[in-house]
């Protein structure tokens, strides 16, 4: 894809993070990690993302994730791909060629590692990944990757293929400047934890569209939530974030790394052999995996 056309395609409707699928010795488990990605490319989700923050890139290697994306794109049909990126500069640059290389339609900038960055730093930081490829690019702005007004103005004059911003932080005033500065110079995606908590929210500060985690297990609600949002059926979305999305929430809630956690055992529910979570993260307790498969029982495949 052109940079415009995955541009496009990020706007174009609900996007989502698969989970990435591990065996037993936590090796990338592609069998079933394509029939996931084969079942959520069935509900017309436009872009998913291949080893994005749901699906551990912090816990991957860097020679794992082409691999990771030639198995999203075999599996995905006529869903576009968009592959993590990260890390610090150099290591950006080698990442992203290699993911252009495997096939992805356009990359996804996570925040750098660990500290942080002026945004003269930033800048240069962004400026050179994007410039070693020439797929379309979306940064992702959180933790220690916040950048100003002034920088994204930078960067969008000097990358064509700068196509999106993703935001974590969920400061509204800060990303509504954004928005009304830049305007349709990229297309704008809600990243917080659990989106659809904010997105009423993020909609209103001129963000079209959003990530959906739980697509990951329920994709029928997420969907189901995401049309009314954007029908403006207001009654529908408080109905569903009250049945599910709030119960989710006091899950996830329980220990730090359930945002992750919680969402690959979900997939584990729906019958994928999906594997634990790998190390910094832990999996949820079987007390909690209980409660997790009893809030998603009407909506099992």
């Amino acid at each position: 894809m052109t940079p415009q056309e995955i541009k496009a395609a990020l706007g174009a409707g609900l996007l989502s993070f698969p989970v990435t699928h591990f065996d037993a010795e936590e090796r990338f488990r592609s069998d079933s990690y394509q029939r996931h990605i084969e079942w959520l490319s069935g509900y017309d989700a436009p872009v998913l993302f291949a080893a994005g923050g749901t699906g551990e890139f912090f816990s991957l290697s860097p020679n794992e994730i082409p691999t990771i994306v030639r198995a999203a794109k075999e599996a995905a049909g006529k869903t576009a791909i968009v592959s993590g990126c990260g890390f610090g500069a150099h290591v950006g640059v080698e990442l992203a060629q290699a993911v252009e290389k495997a096939g992805a339609d356009g990359i996804l900038l996570l925040p750098h590692y660990l500290i942080d960055a002026p945004q003269e730093g930033l800048y240069a930081h962004v400026k050179r990944i994007c410039q070693s490829v020439d797929i379309g690019i979306m940064v992702y702005n959180r933790d220690n990757s916040v950048l100003s007004v002034d920088t994204l103005k930078r960067l969008c004059d000097e990358c064509p293929n700068l196509v999106g911003f993703k935001d974590g932080t969920g400061d509204i005033g800060g990303v509504r400047q954004i928005t009304a500065t830049m305007g349709d110079r990229l297309t704008y995606l809600g990243g917080m934890p659990t989106a659809e908590l904010f997105a009423e929210a993020y909609l209103g500060a001129g963000f079209t569209t959003y990530s959906s985690a739980v697509f990951n297990f329920v994709p029928a609600l997420a969907v189901e939530f995401y049309e009314a949002l954007r029908a403006g059926e207001r009654a529908r979305c408080e109905t569903i974030l009250k049945d599910f999305f709030y119960p989710f929430m006091a899950i996830r809630n329980r220990r730090k790394g359930y945002a992750v956690a919680a969402i690959k055992a979900g997939v584990r529910l729906q019958g994928f052999e999906a594997g634990r979570v790998r190390p910094p993260l832990d999996d949820l307790t079987a007390e909690e995996e209980v409660m997790l498969d009893k809030l998603i029982a009407p909506w099992k495949r």
